[in-house]
């Protein structure tokens, strides 16, 4: 404890602060203790040491010294003992534990206490509402257990227990490393707690431990937890398992015994930072043991020496170990600890290093609320390189050594530095370990610790009812996803998955092409109305002189045959591979040449019947509709289609078309129509004339002639009119290269349909028939013998 107290020395005129140090360390000075903590009498040499250090420090408190009292931990001291009331407290929770520390904090509110600790590091303690006047130059577990989870994670180690004191310390802790855990998608088999009062809770969780399946535990526990957990272990001969520790036990050497290591052997874990204190192992071998031990000073004889040095027996065993100097790892922190002290006393008194410190003023145990905001306002580098501030929760940067517990070839235990972690630096460089410098549990390889071993190449994970999704059941994975050594992934727009689930490969592109047997057969029908057609045009010819052919306007035959040879050669445009020039020749190619089939049907069918009027008296209708304007009849109706195809290519045209939509596993090229509109209006028109030639045929139908040719006009028409209309759903229900079979079915369905009713019937009878083919019969003068 530190008591500010200003008094006038009238020889010296400086000031005098009294720096007292309680609970800090177990160490007796008074002639009825009979033993010492090691590990607080180094702690206690560290705080005389830098106490000495400052007094002889001219820059920092000059004229103003500062001194000590140490004293013991036991309760009844803490009353009683012949100091005043403290305003500064620093604690060492290897003695006094973050617990201790939350209860004593209640009395040193009200004693108007401020705390400074080397080594209580609850996170609960960063509540500045709660404790406004707590600092600590030591880490909170906050960071503590995030690194403990980041460590898990970077070996892989996905299935872990967890274990830990049933305090204060063990639950917060604990509380953050499972929330860290489950956001870096760790499992924890099972999270068990006991206190050292418990040991019915202890078998608990050591048969917990015995029975479960992970590998690796984590241990949040305090230095005798950890012993007690230890001894229970080691009587059932339960080892092999990668204990990853805090710092409360991962350097203690109370755990250093000959039996440890077939348990902790291999334990990796965070521990404070080692720090040589420049001065301090040369100080705590000569000066100390002269000084406090004057007895040490043979002057007389033996009896004499003994009767001095008797009493100090317990201590003198001491005298000549200073090996463990250098591995005191709170050292640093104590000397930080009293560093800021002196700085914030530096500040208070308006200290200047030529001028010296305020000497009116007095700093009282009530204004404790001053000493907390100097302290939040000191930022120095003391000679350790080390920076003192603190930060709003009144802690120090988290700063780790990562230890792994190693054997020498004579038995020793130490701890052997394989990282660290500095939360100063930026998040990718904060945690560094050298793996190949760690030495396992068991002596073995690096353990593996997962409920579920990773799934093959080709199958995923399938979640295990009623478990943590760590374990889970590897099923082959679903059509277009892949796993490998990167995951599961669903493939992307164009690839696919292969047999074997563990490859993307490019889709299947499906069209119509000229190679497979649907396009062969397509060809050929094709091919074959294309060869029908001008055998027909050669038969027409060959006998353009008989009557059949002249009665039936020979004109439009040959122009209504040359159309049909082009509506059968445009399905072959349909077939191939789709590109853009492909997809604007095929519909537009279509379109026109079936306009101009249909128009110069529709200009027969008006042919025939004007001829049949023109038959009446004192008609004249033939003149005004002879070849002349029969030609420019079919030429107007299929402009008017040139002119909407032109339209259509222009504002919006068909273009190629990856359709991935209708099949998961393969790509559709097919023409995508561009404007619907467009393709409506050209379909539109091409029905209009056929209906309108329908109905005109079938007006014309009954008329009094011997061959009446409107007869078979109206059959082809229906014909024609029932393919294009059953075509609609079937090409709207057809998928993929069907789409484009049934498109062209419905073209060469039309097309012979039109060729075999309004051709066939001729042809019948100028092969078949010649003695019908003369002027009498054509013109109903041989009725006897009508076709």
């Amino acid at each position: 404890m530190l008591r500010l107290h200003a008094d006038c020395d009238r020889d010296r005129q400086t000031y005098f602060i009294l720096l007292y140090i309680i609970n800090y360390i177990i160490f007796l000075f008074l002639l009825n203790i009979l033993f010492v903590n090691l590990i607080d009498f180094r702690m206690a040499q560290t705080m005389i040491f830098a106490i000495e250090e400052i007094n002889t420090n001219e820059s920092l408190l000059p004229n103003v010294s500062i001194g000590y009292r140490i004293y013991d931990t036991c309760g009844s001291r803490l009353t009683t003992g012949p100091f005043k009331i403290p305003v500064v407290r620093i604690k060492d929770s290897r003695s006094l534990t973050s617990d201790t520390t939350l209860i004593m904090y209640c009395l040193f509110v009200l004693c108007f206490l401020l705390q400074i600790s080397p080594s209580a590091t609850c996170e609960c303690l960063s509540n500045k509402k709660d404790y406004p006047s707590f600092f600590r130059t030591i880490a909170s577990d906050y960071h503590q257990s995030r690194a403990l989870a980041h460590i898990v994670k970077h070996f892989g180690w996905f299935w872990v227990g967890a274990v830990n004191s049933d305090n204060d310390y063990g639950n917060n802790g604990m509380a953050i490393f499972l929330k860290t855990a489950q956001e870096e998608g760790i499992c924890v088999e099972y999270s068990v707690k006991f206190h050292r009062t418990e040991p019915e809770k202890l078998q608990k969780v050591v048969e917990t431990i015995k029975k479960g399946t992970a590998k690796v535990i984590v241990a949040f526990l305090s230095q005798v937890e950890m012993g007690n957990l230890f001894d229970q272990l080691s009587d059932k001969n339960i080892k092999n398992f990668q204990m990853i520790g805090v710092e409360a036990w991962i350097t203690s050497e109370s755990l250093m015994i000959p039996n440890s290591f077939h348990v902790l052997g291999g334990s990796l874990g965070f521990a404070v930072r080692k720090i040589d204190i420049e001065g301090f192992a040369d100080y705590v071998t000569k000066e100390f043991w002269h000084t406090a031990f004057p007895c040490l000073q043979r002057e007389g004889n033996s009896s004499q020496y003994g009767l001095n040095c008797s009493r100090y027996q317990d201590l003198l065993g001491l005298k000549n170990y200073n090996d463990d100097v250098t591995e005191q790892r709170y050292s640093n922190n104590v000397y930080k600890a009293v560093y800021a002290v002196a700085y914030s006393l530096h500040s208070l008194l308006q200290c200047t290093k030529k001028g010296g410190c305020e000497k009116s003023l007095t700093i009282l145990p009530q204004q404790v609320k001053s000493v907390v905001e100097a302290l939040k306002k000191i930022n120095s580098t003391i000679k350790t390189g080390d920076h003192v501030w603190f930060d709003s929760s009144g802690a120090v940067v988290a700063q780790y050594e990562v230890v792994n517990w190693q054997q020498d070839l004579n038995g020793s235990i130490h701890f052997k530095p394989v990282g660290y972690y500095d939360a100063s630096l930026p998040p990718d460089q904060r945690f560094v370990l050298n793996t190949e410098n760690i030495i396992w549990a068991g002596g073995q390889l690096e353990p593996r610790s997962v409920c579920s071993e990773s799934c093959p190449p080709g199958t995923r994970k399938a979640a295990q009812k009623g478990r943590p999704v760590c374990c889970y059941d590897c099923i082959p994975c679903a059509e277009g996803e892949i796993s490998n050594e990167t995951g599961n992934l669903q493939c992307p727009g164009e690839y696919w998955s292969n047999a074997e689930k563990d490859k993307c490969v490019l889709k299947a592109i499906e069209f119509l092409s000229f190679t497979e047997n649907m396009g062969i057969v397509l060809v050929f029908f094709s091919l074959f109305g294309v060869g029908i057609t001008a055998l027909v045009a050669i038969l027409f010819y060959s006998k353009k002189d008989t009557p059949i052919v002249k009665a039936n306007n020979s004109e439009l035959s040959f122009l209504l045959l040359f159309s049909l040879t082009l509506c059968f050669l445009c399905s072959l445009t349909f077939i191939g591979r789709p590109t853009e020039w492909s997809c604007m020749l095929r519909h537009t190619a279509f379109g026109i040449t079936f306009v101009l089939c249909i128009s110069c049907v529709l200009v027969k069918t008006i042919v025939v019947l004007m001829a049949f009027k023109a038959t009446l008296p004192v008609s004249n209708v033939m003149k005004w509709f002879g070849p002349a304007q029969q030609r420019l009849s079919v030429l107007a109706f299929t402009l008017i289609q040139v002119l909407i195809c032109v339209l259509w290519l222009t504002i919006s045209p068909p273009f190629s078309y990856k359709n991935m939509k209708y099949y998961h596993e393969k790509i559709i090229l097919e023409c995508s129509l561009g404007s619907i509109i467009g393709f409506s209006a050209v379909l539109g028109y091409i029905g209009l004339l056929a209906v309108l030639c329908f109905i005109l045929a079938f007006l014309a139908r009954t008329l009094p002639d011997n061959f009446n040719e409107a007869k078979f006009i109206t059959f082809s028409m229906l014909i024609f009119c029932a393919v294009w209309i059953t075509f609609i759903p079937a090409y709207v229900s057809s998928p993929g290269k069907f789409t484009v079979a049934v498109e062209i079915f419905a073209i060469l369905a039309s097309s012979f349909g039109l060729l075999f009713c309004i051709f066939g019937p001729k042809c019948y009878i100028i092969l078949f028939k010649p003695e019908q083919n003369t002027k009498q019969h054509v013109m109903g003068k041989n009725p006897s013998k009508s076709f």
